[in-house]
């Protein structure tokens, strides 16, 4: 294996340049730094992983996690992950710092410049899918500030990994379980999600309307947002319902799942109505059990929390890049029978 002695020797330069280039610390010539990668990767050389994690606990780096708002319950058991992780990492003598915002893209640029004036090394985030906030992630890039989206992603900037389910295919996966689960000749279809400022969320709709175009019986009457609001929710859904009494099935693509079943139960719908969610909060299991909702989707939000923390440490501490772009999370359905 290839040495960083050897390295030197053969580009002409001390060790220490070649320590400073491949480490991307200091200043170097840029024709002197293109000589020594060249080199490095001639020989094929990879760094002492082991010797670069202990270097790390003398950085003594910090994470910043930036997540939506108290009101979705689902992100209770991403903290769990996140807090998991932050435990295995503190031996290296990382911390990690968790902001919890609205979905609001403001409140998200707020967040990053005070988790940077509290010189941050690296955040994950579950991102509004805005310019501004994508124009924000490439400068930290440029900042060597590396981020990681979880839960929902966000296009065209320089995030080094999302962690997330693949949403269309989870939309696409609610629609053959309403194609399955639904009653009757004609399903209609309310589609109940928390923003359209949310990639997850479009991206289940997405998912859903491409994959029920080859069933003739499915149709979807509307679509609304509830924020992720059990209030929001319930007086939405009631109003929905009110003005489309043809509704037959809803599909919950976010939060606000139970302000919404409770007003299918309030109007006594609950026995004549398909519902389809996702995650398997306390709430949605007692919906499930009492057989309000017929199947809820789950995308393991423990590893959501945990290994973009995971990604983000081991970029910093080697320079190492996740082996694949997209972590996706496994789907997992869940009915009443198989309720953990």
């Amino acid at each position: 294996m290839a040495t960083i002695k050897e390295i030197a020797e053969l580009a002409g330069v001390s060790r220490g340049t070649v320590d400073r280039v491949l480490n991307k610390r200091g200043s170097v010539n840029p024709q002197t730094a293109e000589k020594v990668l060249e080199i490095a990767q001639a020989l094929d050389y990879k760094p002492n992983r082991a010797g670069l994690v202990l270097a790390a606990q003398k950085k003594n780096l910090k994470l910043g996690v930036i997540l939506f708002g108290e009101g979705n319950p689902f992100f209770d058991e991403v903290i769990d992950g996140i807090r998991h992780k932050e435990e295995e990492l503190a031996c290296y003598n990382c911390s990690v710092t968790i902001k919890r915002v609205a979905v609001d893209t403001d409140e998200q640029l707020r967040a990053i410049d005070e988790l940077v004036s509290e010189g941050i090394n690296g955040i994950a985030i579950s991102p509004t899918n805005d310019a501004r906030l994508a124009a924000k992630i490439n400068e930290l890039y440029d900042m060597d500030i590396p981020v990681v989206s979880l839960n929902t992603d966000i296009p065209d900037c320089k995030r080094i990994a999302f962690v997330g389910s693949n949403y269309y295919q989870s939309g696409a996966t609610a629609a053959g379980l309403m194609r399955l689960i639904a009653k009757g000749d004609d399903v209609n279809v309310g589609i109940i999600a928390g923003s359209s400022e949310i990639l997850c969320h479009t991206e289940r709709i997405a998912g859903f309307r491409h994959a029920i175009e080859k069933y003739g019986h499915i149709n979807v009457v509307e679509t609304i947002m509830n924020h992720d609001d059990d209030f929001v929710s319930y007086d939405m859904t009631s109003q929905l319902l009110k003005e489309h009494p043809e509704i037959n099935a809803l599909y919950f693509a976010a939060g606000g799942v139970y302000g919404g079943c409770r007003s299918v139960i309030a109007k006594d719908r609950s026995k004549d109505m398909t519902i389809i969610t996702f995650d398997q909060v306390t709430t949605t299991k007692e919906m499930i059990e009492k057989d309000v909702i017929s199947a809820t989707i789950c995308q393991e939000p423990f590893v959501q929390g945990s290994n973009p923390l995971d990604i983000l440490f081991t970029y910093l501490a080697t320079g190492e890049l996740p082996e694949q772009e997209y972590n996706y999370t496994a789907v997992d359905i869940r009915i009443k029978e198989n309720l953990d």
